[in-house]
């Protein structure tokens, strides 16, 4: 369970709007970044085009408290691939639960509960969440879901503090929905 403070911060946000300079949408799904926790956490507005979603992740054993604010979003949560990563084996990771997540409803994922994708169903309405994550990271893994085969993936953001980011790094991100 996360500490009771991370719940409380997630809590406290039901009085506390999101201003719309932190809303940005592109091809992907897009991180804007709110707070930086003075290195404690990060606190990140994420934007959903119709159909956006995320690559199957871990969270680098980081705790994540996650806000619907507009729109809805499924969260599918997978258990770790079995067996070494030297192992030559395909195996197609297992789903564990699906979830549908309403505006201001809130769930909680860590690495002890699985990997996770979250995606944007809708194929006519943006969805916006917000994330918690502590302590902050900058990369996580990403999994193939038909053979659990893992790889990094550096964490960018599309704006930070409300104003946009070099769009040259935006570019070379790599793709993350599948």
């Amino acid at each position: 369970m996360p500490d009771a403070s991370l719940y409380s911060v997630g809590q406290r946000q039901r009085r506390m709007p999101i201003n719309a300079s932190y809303i940005y949408y592109d091809c992907m799904y897009t991180r804007n970044l709110v707070d930086e926790g003075n290195g404690r956490f990060n606190l990140m507005v994420l934007c959903w085009g119709e159909g956006h979603g995320s690559a199957i992740h871990d969270h680098a054993n980081s705790h994540c408290i996650m806000k619907m604010l507009q729109g809805k979003l499924c969260e599918t949560r997978y258990a770790w691939p079995e067996g070494s990563e030297m192992k030559n084996d395909a195996e197609e990771l297992k789903e564990l639960e699906k979830n549908t997540l309403d505006i201001n409803e809130i769930c909680y994922i860590n690495d002890s509960l699985g990997l996770h994708r979250v995606e944007n169903p809708s194929a006519v309405n943006p969805a916006v969440s917000l994330h918690l994550y502590s302590p902050p990271f900058s990369s996580c893994s990403v999994f193939n879901k038909q053979t659990g085969q893992k790889s990094t993936c550096k964490v960018t953001f599309w704006s930070k503090y409300g104003e946009g980011r070099n769009r040259q790094i935006q570019d070379a991100r790599s793709p993350e929905d599948n």
